[in-house]
């Protein structure tokens, strides 16, 4: 095999590309993992919720996750950017942004998404910090505080029913006319959820820790803590220029094995569900490399 040429590279080396790379180091494979080093949960403070890990910063985890894929030696590390991709006849050709090609049997996509932040003074600063997406990952933290969420219509309802469990003060700030029903807008009520329909015009902190929230009326509204969802798009435009397809909400979709709908390609991690934790990424990023070893496998003796 030429140096260049690899059983499977895999673009992206957080929590899934280092798990599917544990996967198939263990599996004997010839592996390239390309990365750039950008993880997109960079600004959390500390990651929670990962039996053994819990409460420690999401660099310390993947600095050890890191030193011990290294111990692979058919494993190689590229720091870098994959810009491109092709198919071709014995599997895909992947360049960088400086112009290295590499040549894969497979492919594993866990480059992740890119948040896309509401034009809101301090959303960005916030982000990760005090302005969060899960109560899995960060509602025990703020528990019991004086808690926001900033959403509308049938979402609102439904992650509003699922804060009141972390906090009795919390407030729905729907950043507009409010698109509730009067039957969610009652039973939130009743549960003591208050909604604000005034839209926010800026979140003061003091480095990403929230302390409140100015509305465009003048009001000022005290918060520990502002559950959000922000949009996003793919971190990488190789998947939907293979072909590959999205779902309609934007995520690359997959079945059980993590395999996409492209032959011979697989996607694991936050590019590939909604559910975006560090132990939901290792467990997809496990499953890939042990799919994509039995697919090499299959291949092998359907040859013969």
């Amino acid at each position: 095999m030429h140096p260049s040429e690899f059983d499977v590279i895999i673009i992206g080396g957080s929590y899934a590309g280092l798990s599917a790379a544990m996967a198939l180091g263990r599996s004997l494979r010839k592996v390239l993992v390309i990365d750039g080093g950008k993880p997109c949960n960079r600004q959390t403070p500390h990651s929670h919720n990962f039996l053994t890990q819990d409460g420690k910063t999401p660099a310390e985890i993947s600095t050890i996750a890191r030193k011990q894929v290294e111990q692979y030696d058919t494993i190689t590390f590229l720091s870098g950017f994959a810009v491109k991709g092709k198919k071709t006849e014995s599997g895909f050709e992947i360049e960088t942004e400086k112009g290295e090609v590499f040549q894969g049997k497979k492919l594993i996509f866990a480059t992740g998404v890119k948040d896309i932040m509401p034009k809101i003074p301090g959303f960005t600063e916030c982000w990760g910090i005090s302005v969060i997406h899960c109560p899995y990952c960060h509602g025990y933290e703020v528990r019991n505080q004086k808690t926001g969420i900033m959403a509308n219509g049938d979402f609102g309802y439904e992650f509003g029913k699922l804060i009141t469990n972390w906090t009795e003060d919390l407030t729905i700030f729907t950043n507009g006319k409010s698109t509730l029903t009067d039957e969610q807008t009652g039973k939130l009520s009743v549960k003591g959820v208050r909604i604000i329909e005034t839209e926010i015009e800026k979140i003061e902190h003091k480095i990403g820790k929230l302390e409140q929230l100015i509305l465009k009326d003048g009001a000022q509204i005290a918060l520990k803590a502002l559950y959000a969802k922000a949009d996003f798009v793919q971190s990488s435009d190789i998947p939907v220029s293979l072909g590959i397809e999205l779902t309609e909400h934007g995520h690359i979709k997959v079945d059980t094995m993590q395999k996409t709908s492209i032959p011979g390609v697989y996607a694991c991690g936050d590019n590939s569900t909604q559910f975006r934790s560090v132990s939901f990424a290792v467990s997809t990023g496990t499953m890939a490399g042990a799919a994509c070893n039995k697919e090499l496998i299959e291949e092998e003796f359907r040859d013969i």
